[in-house]
C-alpha cells in the first residue's frame, strides 16, 4: 500500500503539533469502494432509461411522485445494502485523536455508520425524509424491498396529507441554512483541509476548498484522477479513500 507522501505528513504533523483544526470535504467517490454504483444505475435498470438530472428536481416529483419516490427509494436500497469502507472507518478513527470537522456531499449514512459524527450533509440525506408541502420530519417506515423496476407510492405526511420526499438538495433548491453556515466554520477555522473523492464541480460545496486556503489552511486533495480541484490544492495526493486514509493514521 502507497505511504502518505512526505509533505502531506508533514502538513498533518504540524496541524496535530500545533494543535490546528482539521476539515474534512468528503464526495461521492468516498463511497464508491463501499459499492454504490453510480447515479444512474445498471443499464437494464428502469432509471437507465431516466435522466437523473431531471428526476432530482421539484418539477419531476410533482409531474410524477411515484416515479421519483420509486428512484429513490431504489437508492436507499442500493445504501442500506453497502458497508463502509476502510476509509470511512479511517476517518472515524483519526476524528478521536484529532479535532475534525467532517462535511460531505453524500446523501448516504456511511460515514454516521462507521462511526463518525457529520457536522454538515451539505446536499441533506436520504433517509432524512420530510413533508413536500409542510416541511414536517418523517421516520420510515422503510422495510419494504424495492427491485429497482417499479415506480412506488410516496408515504403521506400524518399532519397535511401531502407527500413525503427525500431529504436530499434537488436541483434548483438551496443548500440547507444550518448545514452550510457549520460547513463554512469549518472551512474558515481548520489549518488543514482533506478534500477526498470529489469532482469538484458542484458548486457552492465546491467554493469551499479556497474558502480554506484564503483563511491560510493547507489543502490536500486526495483523489485517483485529476479534477477542477487539483490545480488549487497546495498537495494532491492520486489514491483511493480506503486505501489513503488509513495510512493517514499511521502519521
Amino acid at each position: 500500500m502507497e505511504r502518505v507522501p512526505a509533505a502531506i505528513a508533514d502538513a498533518l504533523q504540524r496541524t496535530i503539533e500545533g494543535g490546528g483544526r482539521i476539515c474534512v470535504l468528503t464526495g461521492a467517490g468516498m463511497s464508491a469502494e463501499s459499492g454504490i454504483p453510480t447515479f444512474r444505475g445498471t443499464h437494464d435498470s428502469l432509471w437507465s432509461r431516466f435522466d437523473p438530472m431531471q428526476l432530482a428536481r421539484a418539477e419531476a416529483w410533482c409531474a410524477d411522485p411515484a416515479l421519483v419516490w420509486g428512484w429513490y427509494r431504489w437508492r436507499m436500497q442500493l445504501v442500506r445494502d453497502a458497508q463502509p469502507n476502510a476509509g470511512h472507518q479511517a476517518l472515524a478513527d483519526l476524528a478521536r485523536r484529532v479535532p475534525l470537522a467532517l462535511v460531505t456531499q453524500n446523501v448516504d449514512d456511511l460515514h454516521e455508520r462507521a462511526g463518525s459524527t457529520v457536522d454538515a450533509h451539505v446536499h441533506g440525506s436520504l433517509f432524512a425524509l420530510r413533508c413536500f408541502a409542510c416541511g414536517r420530519t418523517h421516520h420510515g417506515p422503510l422495510d419494504d424491498y424495492v427491485d429497482g423496476q417499479q415506480k412506488v407510492a410516496p408515504l403521506r405526511c400524518t399532519a397535511c396529507g401531502d407527500a413525503i420526499r427525500p431529504g436530499v438538495v434537488w436541483f434548483g433548491e438551496s443548500l440547507p441554512d444550518e448545514a452550510w453556515n457549520t460547513a463554512v466554520d469549518a472551512a474558515t477555522r481548520c489549518a488543514l483541509m482533506l478534500v477526498v473523492g470529489t469532482s469538484g464541480l458542484v458548486y457552492p460545496a465546491a467554493g469551499l476548498p479556497a474558502l480554506a486556503r484564503r483563511h491560510g489552511a493547507t489543502v490536500v486533495e486526495i483523489n485517483p484522477e485529476p479534477t477542477a480541484l487539483s490545480a488549487e490544492a497546495d498537495h494532491v495526493w492520486r489514491s483511493t479513500a480506503a486505501q489513503a486514509l488509513p495510512q493517514l493514521l499511521a502519521v
